[in-house]
C-alpha cells in the first residue's frame, strides 16, 4: 500500500475506532488494514492505537499523527480538487506558435475572439516561421501547414488552406493574361522560396490531369506579404494563400488567375505535445479552431 493510501487508510481506522470498518469503507480485507497499520507502527517504531474487545483507540503518539495526517488529506484534496476544476475551465496561461504571415492575418483574431469567451485565459502568441519544438520550447499548442511527419506528438485536423495565382493588372495589361499553366513560363514570377523553392508550380485541371510547369522571375521571398506587395505593384505573379490574397483580390489590387485549375491546397493542424492527457485549455481552444476553417474560411475570417 502506497503512502497517501495508508494515510487515508490510517484517519480511517481512528475515525471509525475499528479495523473491519474501515477497511470495508476503503474496499480493502480486514487483515490488509490489520497488516498495514502494524507496518506503519514497527516504521514509526511507536504504537498508534491501543487494541481491545471493544476496538481500537489512539495512543497519544497516535493522536498526535492523526493530526499531522488530516491536514496532508486535506491538502491533497485540495490539490486534487485545483487539478479537477482547472480540467474543467478553460484557463490558466496557453503559449501559441504560428508562422508569421497566418498568425498576424489568421490566428490573432481567433485567439482574441477565443479570449474574450474565456476571460480566466492568457496567451503567450509567438510567430515563427522556423520550426519549433514544442517541448523543448515550452508551447503549448503550435498551427502548422502541410502534412505532418509520424512523431509522438499530439495533432488535430482543423482544415485547408488553398492557394491561388494572382496578378496586377497593369501587368496584365502588359504581359497578356495567361489561359493555360504552360503559358506561366513566358511570365516573370514572384516565387515563395519556402514553399515553392523549387520553382515549379503544379496544377491540376478538372479532369484530374496534373501539369508542373517551372517559372522564374525577378523576385524570391520565404514573406508572403513581400510577394503579395510586388505582386500589387504590378512586378509578376505569384502563387498565395487565399488568407493572404483575399483582401486584395476583393478591393481589386490583384486578379485571381487560372481559376479553371486547382492548386496544391495545404492540410492545417493544431499540434500539441502529447496526445494523452491533453490539458482543457488546449483541448477546449483546438476543438474551438476545429469550427473555424469550413468552407472559404479565409473570406469571413474576421
Amino acid at each position: 500500500m502506497d503512502t497517501v493510501a495508508g494515510i487515508r487508510l490510517f484517519i480511517r481506522v481512528v475515525e471509525t475506532g475499528s479495523f473491519s470498518r474501515a477497511s470495508v469503507d476503503l474496499g480493502i480485507t480486514q487483515p490488509t488494514a490489520t497488516k498495514h497499520v502494524a507496518a506503519l507502527e514497527a516504521r514509526l517504531g511507536a504504537r498508534l492505537f491501543h487494541r481491545s474487545t471493544r476496538g481500537v483507540t489512539p495512543t497519544e503518539a497516535g493522536s498526535a499523527y492523526y493530526d499531522k495526517c488530516k491536514l496532508i488529506a486535506r491538502e491533497l484534496d485540495e490539490a486534487d480538487n485545483l487539478v479537477a476544476l482547472m480540467q474543467s475551465r478553460v484557463q490558466g496561461s496557453l503559449r501559441i506558435s504560428s508562422s508569421v504571415a497566418f498568425g498576424r492575418r489568421v490566428l490573432t483574431p481567433l485567439v482574441l475572439r477565443f479570449m474574450q469567451q474565456h476571460p480566466g485565459l492568457q496567451v503567450d502568441l509567438s510567430f515563427e516561421d522556423r520550426y519549433v519544438n514544442l517541448v523543448e520550447q515550452g508551447v503549448d499548442l503550435a498551427i502548422r501547414m502541410g502534412r505532418l511527419a509520424d512523431s509522438s506528438l499530439g495533432a488535430r485536423f482543423l482544415g485547408l488552406n488553398p492557394w491561388v495565382l494572382v496578378g496586377a493588372k497593369a501587368y496584365l495589361a502588359e504581359h497578356g493574361t495567361p489561359k493555360q499553366p504552360g503559358e506561366l513560363a513566358a511570365h516573370a514570377a514572384l516565387v515563395y522560396s519556402t514553399v515553392q523553392g523549387d520553382e515549379r508550380w503544379h496544377f491540376s485541371g478538372a479532369d484530374g490531369h496534373s501539369v508542373s510547369v517551372p517559372v522564374k522571375g525577378p523576385l524570391r521571398s520565404n514573406n508572403l506579404s513581400a510577394l503579395l506587395a510586388a505582386a500589387r505593384a504590378g512586378m509578376g505573379l505569384a502563387l498565395l494563400p487565399w488568407y493572404v490574397a483575399h483582401d486584395s483580390v476583393k478591393g481589386g489590387a490583384v486578379l485571381p488567375l487560372l481559376e479553371r485549375w486547382t492548386l496544391p491546397a495545404q492540410e492545417i493542424h493544431a499540434v500539441y505535445p502529447s496526445p494523452r492527457l491533453v490539458p482543457t485549455k488546449v483541448s477546449g481552444f483546438v476543438a474551438w479552431l476545429q469550427g473555424q476553417f469550413g468552407d472559404e474560411w479565409w473570406a469571413r475570417r474576421l
